[in-house]
């Protein structure tokens, strides 16, 4: 364990200005997705009325009063200023009054029962924020527990996932016949869209071969179930096979997990290293400055 908490935080290591700048830069990518997740569920609510499935806060609390009066517009507004409040340090607090109010927007857009992958896994991302924000004096310190707490959870997201598939299918979940039907599935839903009944060459390639279609699915299976291998140092390769099979679903059925590919494309590879390497060649002076600025913002 002690090993795991070193290779994902590895508290003790110096701090590079590559680092410094990565974060920020991952600190925007993670705005966005907040950002519009809250304005896009705002809107969404406005067109609810009633509560079929509870999450969270909602088995507690009676959220209907955000279907009504424009509250989840406030709501939305509410999220966006309190992720600004910790993006520029006006309070240690600001991330978590951010993830606060973001889960009561997310208890309230899924009370029908649907719910999205992609704002699960900027969820957690938020959470470590919040939580460094909280419990962390040192920027270092900070910026190091949201980048392995990420990467740990999105890990642990996918593997489990893979778990669940087995606990409810068993190893047969990877049977073709089941891609067949999701891939119908899809077909109806993208037709009562469009209007325009078609399967691009992937789709038929795979319902033209049961082997194939098992054998993409086995491909996502064991590829999800390894997903906790993020927690080792060369982790952009588990990350790529992830993305990979995203890119696969998207093609396959047409579900496309934005918020996650970013992500594992963000965390996978050593961005920081090659903003490090770009510095590299910089005249120091103009490092210094990069260093004083990215001290005063970061």
């Amino acid at each position: 364990m002690t090993a795991l908490i070193h290779r994902l935080f590895d508290f003790e290591r110096d701090e590079s200005v590559g680092e410094v700048l990565f974060y920020r830069v991952f600190e925007l990518i993670v705005m966005y997705w907040v950002v519009f997740f809250a304005w896009k569920w705002g809107l969404y609510i406005q067109r609810l009325g009633d509560i079929v499935l509870p999450l969270g806060i909602a088995n507690y609390v009676d959220v209907s009063f955000m279907f009504t009066g424009g509250m989840s517009l406030w709501n939305a507004a509410l999220i966006s200023i309190a992720f600004f409040v910790g993006l520029v340090r006006i309070s240690r607090y600001g991330y978590l009054a951010a993830f606060l109010l973001m889960h009561l927007q997310y208890a309230s857009r899924f009370v029908l029962g649907e719910i999205s992958h992609g704002s699960n896994v900027i969820g957690f991302v938020l959470l470590g924020m919040a939580l460094a924000a909280v419990f962390f004096e040192d920027m270092t310190h900070r910026r190091r527990f949201v980048i392995g707490f990420s990467i740990f959870f999105i890990g642990l997201g996918y593997s489990t996932a893979a778990v669940s598939k087995l606990v409810a299918s068993g190893v047969f979940w990877v049977d073709g016949s089941h891609l067949w039907m999701w891939i119908h599935e899809r077909t109806v839903d993208t037709y009562s869209l469009t209007g325009v009944l078609s399967q691009n060459p992937l789709q038929r390639t795979l319902l033209d071969s049961h082997l194939l279609s098992t054998l993409t699915l086995a491909f996502g299976l064991v590829t999800e179930f390894f997903g906790f291998l993020m927690w080792y140092r060369r982790r952009w390769i588990i990350m790529t096979l992830l993305f990979s099979m995203h890119i696969g679903i998207l093609m396959s059925m047409k579900i496309n997990f934005p918020a996650n590919n970013v992500l594992l494309l963000v965390l996978a590879y050593p961005w920081a290293s090659l903003l490090d390497h770009g510095l590299g060649h910089l005249k120091k002076a103009s490092i210094d400055r990069i260093r004083w600025i990215s001290s005063v913002l970061c």
